[in-house]
């Protein structure tokens, strides 16, 4: 089994400061089966995958939009193992950051919008790649609405 140690990991490795002191940025510490207790067992195949999300998000104080903005709509990438987790992930986060979600609408995953014929630029795959390896939210654009946009 393989251990890897950045430099943010070494208080929570319970490494003395003196000790610390002396790694390198990276350390890469070989870890034996045996020392572990048995046999190494395979690490399964993560099920999460990166779900694109449109979410339109109203007003509240300390939001951050703009003078002006009635609202927005933020273009997200969301890991989950389903597009339903996501979502509420997404929500979640978002409530978190003093914003408004008001409507969340799923274009699914990277897969699927290829399948769609949707054209997706390398820094938007990097971007999807970002949020699956960090199993995180990643806010990828935000369009504020000032209330003169047409309805549809």
């Amino acid at each position: 089994m393989l251990i890897h140690f950045c430099v943010s990991d070494v208080s929570r490795a319970n490494l003395s400061p003196r000790r610390a002191d002396r790694l390198p940025i990276e350390l890469t510490v070989l870890y034996s089966a045996r020392m572990a207790g048995g046999m190494e067992k395979q690490k399964k195949p993560s099920r999460q995958q990166v779900y694109t999300l449109l979410v339109q998000i109203g007003r509240k104080d300390g939001d951050g939009l703009p003078e002006g903005a009635t609202g927005a709509a933020l273009m997200c990438f969301a890991s989950g193992v389903d597009e339903a987790e996501a979502v509420r992930e997404t929500v979640a986060i978002l409530k978190q950051a003093d914003t408004a979600p008001l409507d969340v609408t799923g274009y699914g995953t990277l897969a699927e919008r290829e399948a769609q014929g949707h054209d997706i630029e390398p820094d938007e795959r990097a971007l999807m790649q970002r949020a699956l390896d960090e199993n995180a939210v990643i806010v990828a654009q935000m369009t504020p609405f000032f209330g003169d946009e047409e309805t549809a």
